[in-house]
């Protein structure tokens, strides 16, 4: 497997050698300079170039890089019928392991494109950056919530696991899941965001999806975050269910205790007892007052 060195090599010897490349930027973890290092970083590599269709038309260039196991073009996919494109990237996985998302964009609308703290410039043959600051983080931590997205967050997160509690009853288990995992766990990845902004002042990255959540949660936070991940048996669905509810209780308290807002305990216990009775009420019911099934669980 090349080494970054070698891969920034190949990056930027192959920009210079071509006149039609005027810039190289890189963006994301590997120029953030406080994200762990391993070998599965993508290198995000911007070409800022004379012509993007010079590239879309003839992709032979690709072979300069390596021998490519997959590769995906997102922009032809989005646009199947387009003659022409005014940016264009190519996701690239390599058969040696390494990985580049390469985008080319045109070298003179550099005004438009939207810089970030994470930026690295690897080549500017026309003085087209000027000075970039030093990458850092900055860009990526989390933002303070107000009290109008901490209470719509609260609202989402209660409403839709009604939802989740329906497709269980049902025994619709892939709309049980897509809610669980989607709308559900989202409100919880936000809360928990906040939560780790209010733990660290606002001055840490979280990380996409929540990959640096365990080095900035308590292990006892941590583990009950584990705790909502469920395989596809029923019971331990509604066992994760109920785990979340309490993770994502106490997380927003002490959010809504950070910032002075006020926690909807309202919803919470209704809906709480709501999934409750759901999680009890017997198979073929058809009212939701039916004397609850005997199961032994705990919930």
């Amino acid at each position: 497997m090349r080494k970054e060195a070698e891969m920034l090599h190949t990056i930027r010897g192959f920009a210079e050698n071509d006149d039609r490349i005027r810039a190289v930027m890189m963006n994301g973890s590997r120029a953030n300079p406080h994200a762990p290092k391993d070998l599965f970083q993508d290198y995000d590599i911007v070409y800022f170039v004379s012509s993007v269709q010079d590239f879309v038309d003839d992709a032979s260039w690709i072979s300069s890089f390596g021998d490519i196991l997959i590769m995906q073009t997102p922009d032809r996919m989005d646009r199947p019928d387009a003659a022409r494109f005014d940016r264009f990237a190519y996701l690239m996985l390599f058969a040696d392991g390494n990985r580049i998302d390469l985008t080319f964009y045109p070298a003179d609308r550099v005004a438009y494109w939207a810089h970030d703290s994470e930026t690295v410039i690897l080549l500017d043959k026309d003085g087209l950056f000027g000075d970039v600051p030093p990458p850092s983080n900055r860009d990526y931590w989390p933002v303070k919530p107000n009290a109008e997205q901490f209470g719509n967050c609260c609202n989402e997160f209660w409403w839709v696991s009604t939802y989740v509690a329906k497709g269980l009853w049902r025994r619709q288990l892939p709309y049980a899941m897509r809610m669980y995992e989607g709308p559900v766990r989202d409100m919880l990845m936000r809360m928990l965001t906040w939560y780790i902004g209010v733990r660290t002042d606002f001055a840490a990255e979280s990380g996409k999806e929540g990959k640096y959540f365990e080095h900035y949660l308590e292990p006892a936070k941590w583990e009950a975050f584990v705790q909502t991940f469920a395989n596809g048996d029923y019971e331990s669905i509604w066992r994760a269910l109920f785990e979340m509810g309490t993770l994502f209780r106490k997380t927003a308290q002490s959010v809504a205790d950070r910032f002075g807002f006020s926690y909807p305990e309202g919803d919470d216990r209704r809906v709480s007892d709501y999934l409750r009775k759901v999680y009890r009420l017997p198979p073929n019911a058809d009212d939701l007052d039916e004397p609850a099934q005997v199961n032994g669980s705990k919930f």
